[in-house]
């Protein structure tokens, strides 16, 4: 049977809402990371110290971390599409003034609004999507638009530096302005027939007050632990606390409500749970390569950061070559099979990359990229048909929401634990190096050919930290893979979804 909201929008139109939705979810994306190697420059242009600045980033994911599970909510009460159109043009005019921020106090107040309508954008830019396609379209659509989830992060970086190297710090919030304006003329024009109803529905405002609490706290050890010697500082403890304690009365008090904030319900469909789980875990394992490879690249090897981006976004690249297959196999063998083969693959390359080296130059460490990147589509789609076909018609907007957030959440986590954890691990690394090298007998040897005494040491440190950075970076890359390979077993205990033609609607 035809599925009316699916044919809403004439054919030779679905394509380009199509591309704009997909646009305006890269957008959002590309904003969580954009704003990293410019830090310097906002703190040098506002007189701020660099961890000052550092709250531009602290206060964007904060107020997306918040917003993205109301999505549900939100859609519900106002109609999905008056919701996207909305949220595109807050986000296009927090965007217009971050650009012409000229304090501190301002430029994060506008990146808490960039933050809390870009959230809605996200997973109602997914929901649409399946709405404008016709059930056969839907996972070649999607697969489109989880590509852009693997281009954001990659790109913002180097997008990022280019801007503010060759223009200024402003222009990295500035072109989303365009952007935005072309996504709310598409919203107007071409997603009217896909609009649903409205729900007029009490606020739960005990539930939005608990949300606020728990994850805004949890954000916050997520940004500032690492700086803070995590649990070493008595905030980081009190803020841990009080963000475990509210979830905990937020669970209890979201279940037991008539109109949830946050349908915390969906969770009792175990394809969706177990889906989810394995969602975290994969996207964090993965994920975390994007965190530290273009670190080590520009602060050891000397790439420059446009150099650095360009590395990480052949991965993407990868991913765009198997999505029409992935797409196509998906409605022709168990998604379960196709989840796990793509999570064993990624964790291949990844156990690959822990034969790099020092040496190793540009295209040594290009090429894993874009090899691991053809994998992608086939974790990514799957486990998205797996998490909305397990939920009912009406769960469809709530489960995206949620959907959204733990991907939000898996990030931040990833970020931080793998910084942590490869700082951790270099010093150690160091520490045994210096201790079966020998300094002293190298410093004679160099010494003796006429290197002054100071120069031979700084020749030293920089050797051993080379090498121990590197090791730090193999031993992340065995731990990642260990939980790759879990994740891949994981996804067997989701029961298998009955065949159909496409992902859900929803309504």
């Amino acid at each position: 049977m035809a599925e009316p909201a699916s044919t809403g929008i004439a054919p030779s139109r679905q394509l380009a809402a199509g591309l704009v939705l997909a646009l305006a979810n890269f957008m959002v994306i590309l904003d969580l990371t954009i704003a990293n190697v410019s830090i310097p420059h906002v703190a040098g242009s506002l007189g701020i110290t660099l961890e000052q600045g550092a709250w531009i980033i602290t206060s964007y994911a904060v107020a997306e971390a918040i917003c993205v599970p109301l999505t549900g909510w939100i859609a519900g009460r106002f109609g999905s599409v008056r919701t996207f159109v909305f949220s595109m043009i807050g986000f296009g005019i927090f965007s217009f003034l971050c650009g012409i921020s000229v304090t501190m106090e301002m430029l994060v107040a506008c990146r808490i609004g960039q933050g809390v309508f870009g959230a809605f954008l996200m997973p109602m830019s997914q929901t649409l999507l399946l709405k404008v396609f016709p059930p056969e379209k839907r996972n070649m659509a999607i697969g489109m638009w989880a590509v852009t989830l693997l281009l954001g992060p990659a790109l913002g970086p180097m997008v990022g530096g280019y801007l503010t190297e060759n223009y200024s710090w402003h222009w990295i919030f500035l072109i989303n302005v365009p952007v935005a304006i072309l996504c709310i003329a598409v919203g107007f024009t071409l997603l009217r027939p896909v609009e649903t109803d409205r729900q007029i529905q009490p606020i739960d405002f005990i539930g939005l007050a608990l949300l606020i609490l728990w994850v805004g706290c949890l954000q916050l050890v997520l940004d500032l632990g690492r700086n803070h010697d995590w649990f070493a500082d008595p905030m980081i403890v009190a803020l841990a606390i009080t963000s475990f304690v509210g979830l905990l009365v937020f669970i209890i008090w979201e279940l037991g409500e008539d109109h949830p904030i946050v349908d915390l319900r969906v969770l009792r469909h175990r394809g969706f749970s177990i889906s989810l789980t394995v969602l975290s875990l994969a996207f964090a394992g993965y994920f975390a390569g994007f965190v530290i490879v273009p670190q080590w690249q520009q602060a050891w090897l000397g790439f420059p950061a446009t150099a650095a981006g360009l590395s990480s976004s052949f991965s993407a690249t990868g991913a765009l070559v198997t999505v029409p297959l992935a797409a196509y196999l998906m409605s022709r063998r168990d998604p379960r099979l196709l989840v796990s083969g793509g999570i064993l693959w990624i964790a291949a390359l990844t156990l690959f990359r822990t034969t790099w080296t020092t040496d190793a130059d540009f295209w040594a460490l290009s090429i894993p990229q874009l090899v691991q990147g053809l994998g992608v589509p086939f974790m990514m789609l799957p486990l998205m048909s797996l998490t909305l076909n397990t939920v009912d018609e009406r769960e469809v907007a709530s489960a995206a929401g949620i959907q959204s957030f733990t991907r939000t959440i898996a990030t931040a986590v990833a970020t931080s634990v793998t910084l942590s954890y490869w700082g951790d691990t270099q010093r150690l690394a160091r520490n045994d190096a210096v201790g079966v090298m020998q300094p002293d007998a190298v410093q004679e040897s160099l010494a003796g050919l006429g290197f002054p005494s100071d120069q031979v040491r700084q020749m030293l440190s920089n050797m051993v930290d080379l090498e121990a950075t590197t090791m730090a970076l193999i031993n992340t890359f065995w731990v990642t893979s260990a939980m790759l390979l879990f994740a891949a077993v994981l996804i067997w205990f989701a029961p298998r979804p009955p065949k159909k033609s496409g992902l859900p609607m929803g309504h």
